[in-house]
């Protein structure tokens, strides 16, 4: 149920809008029937690449030159019966709850032909060994970027995948980029690290049916140097991509660039070549004025970085999930305000307020009920150019009145979310 307030509809739960479609009864009984026949069809190819890899494993062939017709020796020696890959179990016998999710990965990316799927999970392993990939959660790589921030994990989409943020600004100063990429082995180093990255964002995958299975990578180009000026940048991820896209299928759900300039549209025509067409279609771009409208898509208010316009904030407990986001709607040229009503004084009130696509004024006052009483302007109105927090202590009964000045020719989408905690007076603690 909503409420309406000066022709908005404010305190009412924020939620993605579902995008349904209405078709004839006949074309649904089509496409229900077409379902369950892929539905079939994708069971048998999993069951067939399940005894294939059971076999492999059972007689010790999984790493035979025979399995893929190449005649070339593998490197890895002694038996795979207890091999695993991102802590899941790959013998289908053991009846682990991830083995077909997993499994499943390797099918999608090859159009489910099981040989080729088998292949890439083959290689795959390969690699890792190679790679010594088991130890790389414990090594301590490019150590002059830690204060940098160059990556980090911050939050998760509203389906609960980890949100791995990619910040490439700080490669403006040419001494930390030559630090980073001035020789064969940094860049090598650099790598590693971004795939340890990846290893430690999948930490918090359970691979579960239904569960979390993949993660969202987040790059921003703010400030980030020109495509001339960045040779060995460039060419360090599209190895990182190369990685990701032939040993880690399926991982990664959306490849997402904010704060995209003009000279990078330029280059990602060229990067595509080395793409193949299923994960070109993982990419999103998006530029400085629209970050907040293209992350609160797939992602809530409050799992959003403050300086991507959501309500997340480092190192920041004020609130927590149960401090429900709201939503409301500003009409293109319409005044709205939300309203937070104090019946009993001696509180705190807390609020947090973004506006997707900024361009409004923003105001702060308090209303007593009282009307002997003064109204007091607790900010004035100003340019909301970034996500906002506030507080203020109620001495009697009254209002919050937070007012949005829309005059630009587009709605905007407002998030907020306030709480209310006991607080005694300055005079009374300074006595």
């Amino acid at each position: 149920m909503t409420m309406r307030i000066e022709g908005c509809e404010i305190h009412k739960p924020y939620s993605i809008e579902e995008e349904e479609e209405e078709e004839e009864q006949e074309g649904e009984e089509e496409e229900e029937d077409g379902s369950i026949e892929m539905k079939l069809y994708k069971k048998k190819v999993l069951l067939e690449f399940r005894s294939k890899l059971e076999d492999a494993i059972l007689g010790n062939l999984l790493f035979s030159p025979s399995q893929n017709g190449s005649g070339s020796e593998s490197t890895l020696e002694g038996n795979s019966l207890g091999i695993s890959l991102w802590g899941v179990p790959l013998l289908p016998s053991e009846g682990h709850h991830g083995t077909d999710t997993v499994l499943m990965k390797f099918l999608i990316a090859k159009d489910f032909k099981v040989s080729e799927a088998f292949e890439m999970l083959r290689k795959t392993l390969i690699w890792r060994k190679e790679f010594k990939i088991d130890g790389v959660l414990e090594e301590k790589l490019v150590s002059h970027l830690q204060d940098a921030h160059i990556s980090n994990l911050c939050g998760t989409d509203r389906d609960g995948r980890p949100l791995l943020y990619s910040f490439f600004g700080a490669f403006k100063d040419k001494e930390l980029y030559k630090k980073t990429f001035g020789t064969e082995d940094k860049r090598e180093e650099f790598v590693r690290w971004r795939i340890q990255m990846v290893e430690k964002a999948i930490q918090q995958l359970s691979f579960k049916p239904g569960g979390v299975d993949s993660i969202i990578s987040i790059a921003d180009m703010k400030d980030s140097p020109c495509s001339k000026s960045m040779k060995e940048l460039r060419g360090v991820c599209n190895q990182v991509i190369c990685v990701l896209q032939d040993f880690y299928p399926e991982i990664v759900w959306r490849y997402v660039y904010v704060n995209v300039p003009l000279w990078f549209y330029t280059y990602h025509t060229v990067f595509c070549k080395i793409i193949d067409p299923r994960n070109r279609k993982k990419i999103i771009f998006s530029r400085a004025t629209k970050v907040t409208k293209t992350l609160t898509k797939s992602i809530a208010p409050e799992q959003i970085p403050v300086q991507y316009g959501g309500l997340r904030m480092e190192n920041d407990d004020e609130f927590s999930p149960e401090n429900e986001v709201l939503e409301m709607i500003v009409k293109a040229g319409a005044i709205e305000s939300i309203r937070i009503p104090i019946e009993e004084p001696g509180v705190t009130v807390v609020w947090d307020v973004t506006v997707v696509g900024w361009d409004v004024t923003y105001r702060e006052e308090f209303i007593p009920d009282d009307d002997c009483s003064y109204n007091i302007l607790i900010q004035k109105d100003k340019k909301m150019e970034a996500s906002v927090r506030n507080s203020f202590y109620i001495s009697e009964p009254g209002m919050i009145l937070l007012t949005i000045d829309n005059a630009s020719f587009k709605k905007k989408k407002v998030f907020y979310r306030f709480k209310t905690k006991p607080t005694l007076p300055v005079y009374i603690l300074l006595q």
